[in-house]
């Protein structure tokens, strides 16, 4: 861990308020004390080592109020977590925009200065905003429902492929193929019967439809497994949700990871 700056100012009522750049592989921190004056500056790796050095450091200099935090439902979620687990107060801060709009070229240069502005607005009452706690049921079903969309979109894939090589397939192989839906197409390219080696394009055509065909299966079991635990999990949290007319568990789904794990932390109805 390198740390710039951390002379202890005079003060025997020193708190901490950290202001935390984060990044995939590491996370840059800046502590301010709560007249303003900066502390120091800190870099740790993204592990519980690292989160633990951190919160060392931070508490060298007097106790942590709280810490603003970039991304903690992306790259700061790890120690938003940490954080919230030692019971320190995590506020989400928004990215700085030339953060939004700027490619990742030199932008290390930026880390300390939006560290110690993400600090400042926690300090001047800008980062009011609390995370999603992501440590429960609701977190589940984010994850889930994350896997269910890829495979979904990876179902969709194949089924377009296979059409595109029904058509491009040789003339035999398109006209017992040809009217064939979906479904049909899937049921019947995977039981096509075939060596270890095709040696021509029709045998190598029919070998590329069966791998396609099976893939669709495999990932529509998968999906299926995936919506079983989905419709478990948001009937558990929610079900008078789910009774509502025209609300589906995926609707249900997006609406409760919204509102998170903690849904207290929404400051009002709407």
């Amino acid at each position: 861990m390198t740390t710039i700056g951390t002379e202890r100012p005079d003060s025997t009522e020193v708190e901490t308020i950290l202001g935390v750049d984060t990044h995939l592989d590491f996370h840059v921190a800046v502590a301010v004390d709560h007249l303003g004056r900066r502390l120091g500056e800190a870099s740790v790796p993204t592990t519980v080592k690292g989160y633990e050095r951190l919160l060392r450091w931070a508490e060298g200099f007097g106790p942590v109020r709280c810490a603003g935090v970039e991304g903690t439902s992306s790259y700061g979620a790890g120690l938003a977590r940490h954080l919230g687990a030692k019971g320190i107060e995590v506020l989400e801060v928004e990215r700085p925009e030339h953060r939004r709009r700027s490619s990742r070229r030199n932008l290390e240069k930026s880390d300390p200065s939006d560290a110690e502005a993400a600090a400042r607005a926690v300090l001047a009452g800008e980062a009011s905003g609390l995370p999603k706690s992501a440590d429960g049921t609701v977190e589940m079903i984010r994850a889930l429902r994350a896997a269910r969309r890829s495979a979904m979109k990876a179902r969709t894939q194949a089924a377009n492929q296979l059409q595109g090589m029904r058509v491009t397939a040789p003339e035999q192989l398109r006209r017992r193929l040809r009217g064939l839906s979906t479904k049909e197409l899937v049921r019947v390219a995977a039981r096509f019967r075939l060596g270890d080696d095709p040696r021509d394009v029709p045998t190598a055509t029919r070998f590329a439809l069966r791998s396609v065909a099976r893939r669709y299966e495999a990932l529509s079991e998968e999906i299926a497994e995936l919506e079983a635990h989905l419709d478990r999990l948001v009937g558990q949290v929610a079900p008078e949700l789910v009774s509502l007319p025209g609300i589906g568990t995926d609707s249900a789904a997006t609406l409760l990871i919204v509102a998170g794990d903690n849904p207290q932390r929404l400051g009002s109805e709407a």
